[in-house]
């Protein structure tokens, strides 16, 4: 049999081409003080998440689920923490995934249908549009934070002929500008369209709304509303839940190959998130110290001359790449841990610091991290 010389020239040309732009990515260890996790209450190393697992492990809650929940992978923690989640987002069912990526790809490649619409913000995930790449439906993006642009778009469609449902796609906060979504509008929107809401609730679960329960718990148990939560970032822990009426889970349980096609995630995470949502309901010491320490970053910040955000998410915006990735490095020499976030994650000319606060620092670093930014710029 005749091997080939060069079996990966192509993805080594690849590799070279993002090497030649700067923009080639890899894995580095942790290092020094924690500006760039999504660790917003300081959770995943907590005492109160170990006692958790401990408790699970001590009434013999196992590692592994041994298949999809389909077959037998389907666990008690599992249906409880389905259970509990639903009774803390204010939702008719929730559904438990292994990860926010599954769980987005999942909704969009299932719940929108052939013939239907589904408009979304410039700036939704990644995973959305992975989820809508698989998708039968079509898909228009609206600018950022803008209901008008989605109602123009809607209406088009429809005086095209469109006769299909429309979903309405957006996060409630952005993962790079920090920016909060006017969800009151687009649910006044989505209602007068007769249109479906999406919100992903991945960074504000745990911080936003009555006892951490998201920008969207104001919302909760309208029949047109659908939500997800992580459970990677404030909560500590790994995977996402999906939430909403019990035909959208009841749907995903059926039609949703991600679902279906997938071993269950640990039973012992399982029982990790069912801790952590009982803690964060009653957390709201931790919520006002984060609090605290976002207004110190967000002074900080403008006094530097940038727009800052309305939330722990500040963008340092730079613009050039190479700017960004110098001023990260030099951080992270000083003992910061900041990474410079470049295309295709953000658009072009928007290369930028993303700083993220967390309860893993204090306030004396906060001020030592701006101190040193402001010395590098």
């Amino acid at each position: 049999m005749q091997c080939l010389a060069r079996p990966f020239d192509a993805q080594s040309d690849d590799l070279e081409r993002l090497g030649d732009r700067s923009r080639l990515r890899s894995l580095a260890p942790r290092a020094g003080l924690d500006f760039s996790s999504n660790d917003y209450l300081g959770l995943a190393g907590s005492v109160v998440l170990a006692r958790a697992v401990l408790w699970a492990l001590d009434r013999g809650t196992p590692v592994g689920s041994g298949g999809s929940r389909l077959l037998r992978g389907n666990h008690p923690e599992h249906v409880e923490l389905e259970l509990d989640a639903a009774k803390f987002f204010g939702s008719e069912s929730a559904l438990y995934f292994s990860s926010g990526y599954v769980a987005n790809s999942a909704l969009f490649s299932t719940l929108p249908q052939r013939g239907d619409l589904v408009i979304h913000d410039a700036l939704i995930h990644a995973s959305a549009h992975e989820g809508l790449r698989l998708s039968r439906a079509h898909f228009l993006i609206a600018r950022h934070n803008d209901p008008t642009h989605i109602e123009k778009l809607a209406r088009k469609w429809r005086l095209s002929n469109g006769s299909g449902r429309i979903w309405i796609a957006v996060e409630s906060l952005y993962s790079m500008d920090g920016d909060l979504a006017p969800l009151d509008d687009l649910a006044a929107l989505a209602d007068q369209l007769d249109a479906i809401l999406i919100v992903d609730e991945a960074h504000a679960t745990g911080l936003f709304g009555a006892s951490g329960r998201g920008l969207a718990s104001h919302l909760q148990g309208r029949p047109n509303l659908v939500t997800l939560h992580t459970c990677g970032k404030a909560l500590g822990c790994e995977g996402a839940l999906i939430c909403g009426p019990r035909i959208v889970t009841d749907f995903l349980v059926n039609r949703g190959r991600g679902f279906i096609f997938s071993t269950a995630p640990s039973p012992l995470m399982a029982a990790a998130v069912r801790g952590s949502l009982q803690h964060v309901a009653e957390a709201s010491r931790l919520r006002t110290e984060l609090t605290s320490r976002v207004d110190l970053a967000q002074r900080r910040a403008r006094a530097l001359g940038f727009r800052g955000s309305s939330s722990q998410i500040i963008p340092i915006i730079l613009g050039d790449d190479e700017r960004a990735l110098l001023a990260a490095g030099e951080l992270q020499k000083a003992g910061f841990d900041v990474r410079a976030i470049r295309p295709p994650t953000v658009a072009e000319g928007t290369s930028r610091l993303r700083i993220s606060i967390t309860l893993n620092v204090t306030h004396s670093e906060i001020d030592g991290l701006f101190s040193t930014l402001a010395a590098i710029l």
